[in-house]
C-alpha cells in the first residue's frame, strides 16, 4: 500500500489542470484534500478513488 503525498502543484500536473482550477475544486470540497501547515496536500489514492467515482457517475448518468 502506497500512501504517496502529492502538493496542489502536482496534483494539478496529473489531473491537467491550472493549479489555480485545483485549488478552486480543493476549496470547494469537490477534489480530495487536507491542508497541512496551510498548503494543500492530497493522498494519490484518493485522487485516484476520486477519478474512478467521476467516471463511474458520468457512465451511470448520475450528477455530482
Amino acid at each position: 500500500m502506497t500512501d504517496e503525498i502529492l502538493t496542489l502543484k502536482e496534483v494539478a500536473v496529473y489531473l491537467k489542470l491550472a493549479e489555480k482550477t485545483a485549488y478552486r475544486l480543493t476549496a470547494e470540497g469537490k477534489l480530495p484534500g487536507f491542508k497541512v501547515g496551510g498548503s494543500w496536500r492530497f493522498k494519490r489514492e484518493e485522487i485516484e478513488t476520486w477519478i474512478e467515482r467521476q467516471v463511474e457517475d458520468r457512465k451511470g448518468g448520475g450528477k455530482k
